[in-house]
């Protein structure tokens, strides 16, 4: 059976991008476009509830719902720096507070750096290939920021002055700032590379402080409550009205890599696993069999056929979202809703259903489809483009389109 789809342009929000409602805080990958879940919440009427987001990021369907008034609302994820963002955007520290710990870390750094003699009292951090990624007088700076950041005592305080920090980490190392992936500048741009930390960190810092007092700030009123926990989402029975998302469109290695985006600001705040979170994440690990049942076994045996390979990596995604899908169904209420936001790939040349795929498996679990939109896809920050045969110059557009699927749930049975 196929699902049916309709085109709706009113859901392109052409020349739209994530800031023209709600700047993020911090940069993060292929993330959703308020404007829409807020869209699709009010035509379907939806205003109060609980909510869920099982693959929050950096926590878009959040912004969404309190835009329609909702104010509880529950995240997973399994990227400290998506946790880190999503806990700082939803939680309300009072704006006097905030300007003064400014004002005493800044005082704090300037003093300790006249001190000559102070720069070697602080140990070398930990982070794989440092000097391959920073220069001397960049780490020495970073690790001065980062000491006085943890000398903040409150924990709220402290993660809110680490966002601006993280994106200090990327701007002021080597990589290529126009990429998610870890790639290297070229050596002659690293010659004139000589980026000013403490200016820079303090720019980011008023940034953040802006961004939050303008946008987010205001939304935060004393009964709203956005729970944000680092892990892979765990199911408790009838607790959910809503689920909004947008989950992966692939695996993190082949489509966007969250892990490798986040990895230097991750190892920066602790993380000693950073380099492993986009083999955690959804299609991390190879399945062993190909998916051969449902209405992407098709286009997985079409793969197949060109590379055995892609295909068992394609199965693993798939069966890792196959099973999350289970999980969800088993929180909503009857009578809930769930909203999944997804692009169709292209792998090998093949484009792969996920739409229909999400709503195959939820009508499997208890639920049945009521709509999906088409949209088009003109402002999400992910690849445009790919090599499907690994040719150089041979390139197609990975993703045109994004779908909007609708399902309700019907009954308690859930596909074992």
């Amino acid at each position: 059976m196929k699902y049916n789809i309709i085109r709706n342009e009113k859901y392109d929000f052409l020349g739209q991008s994530y800031s023209s409602s709600y700047p993020n805080l911090h940069k993060y990958p292929a993330t959703m476009l308020p404007q829409i879940g807020s869209a699709i919440l009010k035509e379907l009427n939806i205003s109060k509830g609980t909510l869920l987001d099982p693959y929050c990021g950096s926590g878009s369907s959040f912004t969404s719902a309190l835009e329609c008034g909702i104010t509880q609302m529950y995240g997973f994820d399994i990227n400290p720096l998506a946790i880190l963002i999503s806990k700082v955007k939803f939680t309300k520290i009072p704006l006097k507070i905030l300007l003064q710990t400014k004002v005493n870390l800044r005082d704090e750094i300037y003093e300790f750096v006249k001190d000559e003699t102070n720069l070697n009292k602080l140990a070398k951090p930990n982070i794989t290939n440092i000097d391959f990624w920073f220069s001397k007088e960049v780490i020495q700076n970073l690790n001065i920021i980062k000491h006085f950041i943890y000398q903040i005592h409150d924990e709220n305080l402290q993660r809110f002055f680490l966002i601006p920090f993280s994106e200090t980490v990327r701007e002021c190392s080597f990589t290529r700032n126009s990429e998610f992936k870890l790639y290297k500048m070229k050596p002659d741009d690293i010659l004139n590379f000589n980026p000013d930390v403490f200016g820079i960190y303090f720019k980011r810092l008023n940034d953040t402080l802006s961004i939050y007092s303008r946008f987010y700030y205001p939304k935060l009123s004393d009964n709203v409550k956005v729970d944000v926990q680092y892990s892979k989402f765990q199911p408790t029975k009838d607790e959910f009205d809503i689920v909004l998302t947008s989950p992966p469109y692939g695996d993190s290695r082949t489509t966007v890599a969250y892990g490798q985006f986040s990895t230097l600001s991750n190892e920066w705040t602790g993380i000693d696993y950073a380099r492993k979170i986009d083999g955690m994440l959804m299609g991390g690990i190879k399945s062993k069999y190909l998916l051969s049942k449902g209405l992407i076994s098709d286009s997985i045996a079409a793969i197949y056929k060109e590379d055995n390979n892609r295909a068992l990596e394609v199965s693993s995604f798939y069966n890792d979202l196959a099973a999350s899908i289970v999980k969800v169904a088993q929180t909503v209420k009857i009578g809930g809703k769930i909203i999944y936001i997804v692009g169709n790939r292209i792998v090998k040349n093949v484009q792969l259903p996920t739409d229909q795929f999400i709503a195959e498996k939820f009508e499997e679990n208890g639920f049945k489809h009521l709509i999906t939109y088409e949209r088009a896809l003109s402002s999400k920050a992910m690849p445009s483009k790919n090599s499907p045969s690994n040719k150089t110059g041979i390139t197609v557009n990975t993703m045109l389109f994004e779908y909007i699927v609708v399902c309700e749930k019907t009954t308690d049975i859930i596909n074992k």
